[in-house]
């Protein structure tokens, strides 16, 4: 690590508590010339960090940046964080990571993302300093159809987390969307490489976007009626604990095989509710019904006929057009 890497550890491990220069100088192995540069280098990359003449350095316990140290506090040490400032795609980049052999529990965070993508290849929105995007690199064994589950898990294990951090009632519209207060502040894509050979799954990628504050000018015309986010003001440490929350979470259900279905049908915003299923340029209208073991959403067309979807793309009714085929 780097001077400015391992003072960063020093000060997020004695938070709100000061660091003399010569007390870092002496732990970090440097001159305090070198702490000092260093502590200007943090401040100029937006850490809150107070300099006070015979008492040290101090960082706020207020402060709110991305970083792999305040990450690795609350993370469970089985996986690596690796924080970017920004990236093209945090997916993209974990794929890149997977194919050079890196290893299961390596994840990828970004402040920001130049070419965020959800489902579809639709753009994601991924403004700097606002949000956690953040992908996890998986090996899974066993049955490749387990993989489809692992949205619905990360989801699940989302919500748990937005909660513990203090956040009412998130909701998910399958199959990969988290609501709160009914506006979209997440979205997940989850993506996957198989043997040709034996159809085996090589890697899994499980990437998550949380809308974690409202970017200064708002957000773009185009989703301003649907976007949302979590807090509108900042909450100490909220970016590394929200994302070691979710980590930690998911983390568990993945490797225990703990059950998580039950959790993401009590969270579900569309059982029960007229809808409109997408696929193509075709609508239908149907009813929800309830959602499988296999985390399909069950529904009853309106000519009585019922379907369990794998995928596809829903909307609840009355924000629809009418029904056309």
């Amino acid at each position: 690590m780097t001077t400015k890497e391992k003072l960063l550890t020093l000060l997020e491990n004695r938070r709100g508590s000061f660091v003399s220069g010569e007390e870092a100088a002496q732990e970090l192995s440097v001159t305090r010339a070198a702490v000092w540069k260093a502590v200007r280098a943090l401040c100029q990359e937006g850490y809150p960090i107070d300099a006070v003449p015979n008492r040290g350095y101090c960082l706020s316990k207020m402060g709110d940046v991305l970083s792999a140290q305040g990450i690795a506090k609350f993370l469970n040490p089985e996986m690596r964080p690796l924080v970017e400032k920004s990236v093209d795609s945090t997916n993209a980049a974990a794929r890149r990571l997977a194919e050079r052999g890196e290893p299961e529990g390596t994840v990828v965070l970004s402040g920001s993302q130049t070419q965020g993508r959800g489902r579809y290849g639709r753009s994601f929105y991924s403004p700097a300093d606002t949000g956690v995007y953040l992908s996890l690199l998986l090996r899974p064994a066993g049955d490749p159809q387990q993989t489809v589950l692992l949205t619905a898990a990360a989801a699940a294990a989302m919500c748990q987390a937005m909660e513990a951090l203090g956040v009412e009632s998130p909701k998910i519209k399958w199959v990969n969307d988290i609501f709160l207060r009914g506006k979209k502040v997440c979205g997940i894509l989850s993506q996957a490489a198989f043997s040709l050979e034996t159809g085996a799954p090589e890697y899994a990628v499980v990437g998550v976007g949380v809308n974690v504050y409202t970017p200064k000018d708002g957000f773009p015309a185009e989703i301003a009626d649907i976007a949302g986010s979590l807090w509108d003001s900042p909450v100490p440490e909220g970016k590394n604990r929200l994302a070691a929350e979710f980590l930690n979470r998911f983390w568990t259900l993945y490797r225990t095989g703990g059950d998580f279905l039950e959790d993401y049908r009590r969270r579900s915003l569309v059982v029960g509710k007229p809808l409109t299923v997408l696929s193509g340029d075709t609508r239908r209208n149907a009813l929800a019904l309830g959602i499988d073991d296999r985390c399909r959403l069950r529904v009853r067309f309106g000519d009585g006929t019922e379907q369990s979807l794998s995928y596809g793309e829903v909307s609840i009714l009355s924000e629809t057009l009418p029904e056309k085929t």
